[in-house]
């Protein structure tokens, strides 16, 4: 896997960015990428909501820009830490998505290798 380190760039600055591949990802990861460029339909009521990129661990881009999708984690009665923030303005075709398993602490970008 390439890149395994994690981006923790301040100020919207993005010096290195640290990937992962699609078939890296947990198995559920996988299932809501495929279902992010099909557009949906989503288990949860927020996936597809405007992502603020408050962090600021994202390039910077204008509000609107990033949009957040669960990614299940079993045993968890809640949504869980594992998100898939996905950035452009065509939603079944976003420009770049990234995964976190941390809620928003860290984010790798997915690749399709």
């Amino acid at each position: 896997m390439a890149g395994t380190g994690t981006a923790q760039a301040r100020e919207g600055s993005w010096s290195s960015e640290p990937t992962v591949s699609v078939v890296d990802l947990p198995r559920q990861g996988q299932q809501t990428y495929r279902l992010i460029h099909l557009g949906g339909p989503f288990p949860y009521d927020k996936d597809g909501a405007v992502f603020g990129n408050r962090e600021r661990l994202l390039p910077a881009k204008r509000r609107g820009y990033y949009r957040e999708y669960t990614v299940e984690t079993r045993r968890v009665s809640h949504r869980g830490a594992r998100r898939i923030v996905c950035g452009g303005y065509e939603r079944t075709q976003p420009e770049a998505c990234y995964y976190t398993s941390d809620h928003y602490s860290s984010f790798k970008r997915i690749v399709e290798r």
